[in-house]
């Protein structure tokens, strides 16, 4: 039984990536698409090849096998292997399913391709779904804290109308796309950032992804969002922490201080007597919003003491009478 060089067949090496993989398997399905070749029996076995390629370099597992064997499978099979089943001929096409040959049922057999005695790997051949669109995307935490909504500007793709996603017409390079297959444009699309998200949270656009493939469903736009850096707060998972002025006479004398949250509110903190610097407070429930469920985190107010300066005759003769009642010299 004949070897067949996966590798080759799509034109990557076999160091290549699973992205190059599914560029180089698109790029030659589009080519040899039944729906593009109809009546070409060359065309549909070239397909099926393409697609049985795919389907073991797709796969890690399926690649890993393929690769550790090599050329020699036959030899560490001992023949044609226990997996082999009685088969049609390596490119019998069905139009109901793309089918394996003769060489994938040896290595993998013939269930690797079925589920419940259909085939079902490749059995979406003729209709693909595009592939997904990741995009970063920079919030401030003031956006995170209450939500909001962004206009973005991005570059679509459609598939070409003239040659239907092939990148060719008749045996030329399609004028309209220049053998691209698809048409790029820039649309403007609405994203609602909800209150919650946080450093890797992701907001997926259904549909606004790669086109599909034989008229196959659209993937998706996925924004994968950052939080700037905020000068005022820190964030802890749903907690957030700030830091808080207090002058020296509210420290030791008590008082209020303001604490301002991240959409602009002020709080008002009772500070008590005898306050020390570095002192945190807990604001229950004013701190980020959870985004997968009820309820705010805490935001903790740290006390930072401010001393005074620019001291007057009287009020440094009071910080002396201070000093020696506790025993304090100056």
């Amino acid at each position: 039984m004949e070897y067949k060089d996966y590798y080759k067949i799509l034109g990557v090496t076999r160091g290549a990536s699973t992205d190059d993989i599914k560029k180089a398997f698109r790029k030659m399905a589009r080519k040899y698409h039944p729906d593009v070749n109809p009546g070409d029996r060359k065309a549909e076995e070239k397909f099926k090849e393409i697609n049985e390629a795919y389907e073991v370099l797709s796969d890690p597992a399926k690649r890993r096998k393929y690769d550790t064997l090599g050329p020699n499978w036959q030899e560490q099979f001992g023949g044609f292997g226990a997996g082999r089943s009685a088969y049609r001929s390596p490119f019998d096409f069905d139009p109901s399913g793309p089918g394996f040959s003769d060489f994938f049922e040896a290595l993998f057999g013939r269930q690797a391709g079925m589920s419940g005695g259909r085939t079902t790997v490749r059995n979406d051949f003729r209709r693909r779904a595009g592939d997904n669109i990741e995009q970063s995307v920079e919030v401030s935490l003031q956006e995170a804290y209450t939500g909001a909504s962004r206009t973005f500007s991005i570059q679509s793709t459609e598939v070409c109308p003239i040659c239907r996603g092939t990148g060719i017409t008749g045996t030329r390079e399609c004028s309209r796309c220049s053998g691209q297959g698809s048409l790029a444009h820039t649309k403007r699309i609405q994203v609602k950032i909800p209150a919650g998200v946080d450093n890797g949270s992701k907001i997926r656009i259904a549909g606004e992804g790669q086109p599909g493939l034989g008229g196959g469903p659209r993937g998706d736009l996925i924004f994968i969002v950052s939080i700037k850096p905020d000068p005022k707060f820190e964030r802890k998972g749903d907690d957030l922490y700030t830091d808080v002025e207090v002058p020296l006479v509210n420290a030791m004398l008590g008082g209020e201080a303001q604490v301002i949250t991240p959409d602009g509110r002020k709080l008002l903190l009772t500070i008590p007597p005898e306050t020390q610097n570095h002192s945190t407070f807990r604001l229950a429930g004013k701190g980020m919003p959870r985004l997968r469920g009820e309820g705010h985190g805490n935001l903790y107010a740290r006390v930072r003491v401010v001393l005074p300066m620019r001291l007057s005759e009287e009020e440094r003769g009071l910080f002396q009478q201070l000093a020696r009642s506790r025993g304090v010299e100056v």
